[in-house]
């Protein structure tokens, strides 16, 4: 795990520990999903604004939040942050399969449609 990357789960599990911050401690998976909503509004402002300093900022917050979602379900036993980037990047290896596979998409177009069957065909095994 990259080392920054490690030092923000280290911070999340910090704050939700004995002896850390209230207002984390109290906070559910419930709680912190309409926070990822908040400050994907604001992400999108800063990107209309073209305010590049401030889209690092939010980034930055949308991130948190995602790690501090991810603690609380660590702490649940649910899954942890491990599994959530584990899923992702096998995600996006499936379904970029002219980038990591054998399908060929010269245009956006293709790439889009290749990824609308790749993302079927996941939905019809997950299914079965």
């Amino acid at each position: 795990m990259h080392p920054q990357f490690k030092n923000l789960v280290e911070i999340a599990a910090k704050l939700r520990a004995e002896g850390g911050c209230p207002w984390d401690r109290e906070q559910s998976i419930a709680s912190m999903a309409p926070k990822i909503l908040e400050e994907g509004q604001e992400v999108i402002e800063a990107v209309e604004k073209e305010d590049w300093e401030n889209l690092e900022e939010e980034l930055g917050d949308v991130l948190f939040n995602i790690v501090m979602i991810s603690q609380i379900a660590s702490e649940e036993k649910k899954f942890d942050i491990q599994t959530v980037l584990e899923k992702i990047a096998e995600k996006l290896i499936s379904r970029h399969t002219w980038v990591f596979g054998t399908d060929k998409a010269a245009t956006a177009e293709e790439a889009l449609a290749l990824w609308i069957k790749n993302k079927a065909v996941e939905k019809t095994k997950k299914q079965a």
